[in-house]
């Protein structure tokens, strides 16, 4: 199964360095803490859709593989992360396979559960680096987190729907009836 949006999240141009765009936008883009957290904050619900889910080998890696130690085989999640009901952010998560022991092979068996939510409760958790990208009109970021020093890779897209786009508008709306 595959969606549209997955696409578009493997199609995204990385920057090198942090592109010139306005402070409200880096600061989702930049975001180190939840993602999950932070979309709570604009909807009542968040929830996943697991849209793949499952062993791949390094062919599917691709230009991950330069960030990431290489193995046979990783842990593959794919997903889109909603706020009350509409997807906001598409999600790509690509774990080695020697991630996976100890604690770490909760991340196999997330389902619905979003990965911030087990991530950020983890008090090993770790950042490398979040570099941003950009496709067409839509941002999105990828970040080499490691639990416990265990890399994992993290790619996620902001769709059209994201408060990322028009959370200024959302404000302004929610204070003009005041």
């Amino acid at each position: 199964m595959s969606h549209p949006a997955l696409a578009e999240l493997r199609a995204l141009t990385f920057f090198d360095d942090i592109p010139s765009v306005s402070g409200e936008l880096l600061d989702w883009l930049l975001l180190e803490d939840s993602m999950t957290k932070r979309f709570e904050q604009h909807c009542d619900r968040v929830s996943v859709i697991v849209i793949n889910e499952g062993f791949v080998g390094p062919e599917v890696a691709c230009d991950e593989q330069d960030l990431l130690p290489v193995e046979p085989r990783y842990w593959l999640r794919e997903i889109l992360l909603c706020g009350d009901g509409v997807p906001w952010l598409a999600g790509r998560t690509l774990v080695p396979e020697s991630t996976l022991s100890g604690p770490e092979l909760a991340l196999q068996a997330l389902g619905t559960t979003p990965l911030g939510r087990y991530l950020f409760t983890a008090s090993t958790l770790t950042r490398d680096f979040i570099q941003i990208g950009q496709r067409d009109t839509l941002w999105g970021r990828r970040s080499r987190l490691r639990l416990s020093g265990k890399p994992l890779l993290l790619t996620e897209l902001f769709l059209p729907a994201s408060p990322l786009y028009d959370n200024k508008n959302e404000e302004e709306e929610r204070w003009s009836g005041v």
